[in-house]
């Protein structure tokens, strides 16, 4: 078996022939050169301004009178306090649990 495969030839791709390369021709420097692009300006680094701190949203539900923090928002039944109802426009809905009051 070895000599069968040894006068077994692989089928190759037949040879192609290699293309004659070009003499390579040396470019002559031209007298004439042409002017450097030029750049626009650079523009100065934007200094950015700080931004304004808004309050926390909580803040906007209690106000302090004295010692007190009054709660401002209307409260859930349901949920009892602590728990804000979102005003919107033609009723209070609570947001735990659902309860809506609409307004007169």
């Amino acid at each position: 078996m070895s000599k069968k495969r040894e006068e077994a030839k692989p089928t190759a791709e037949p040879e192609k022939p290699e293309k004659p390369e070009k003499p390579k021709v040396e470019e002559k420097p031209s007298e004439v050169k042409a002017p450097p692009e030029e750049k626009p300006p650079e523009k100065p680094p934007e200094v950015k301004k700080p931004k304004k701190r808004e309050r926390a949203a909580k803040v906007k539900f209690y106000r302090l009178e004295g010692e007190k923090l009054k709660r401002l928002g209307q409260t859930c039944p349901r949920c009892g306090p602590g728990v804000f109802m979102a005003d919107h426009g033609n009723r209070w809905t609570c947001g735990k649990c659902g309860y809506t009051d609409f307004k007169k």
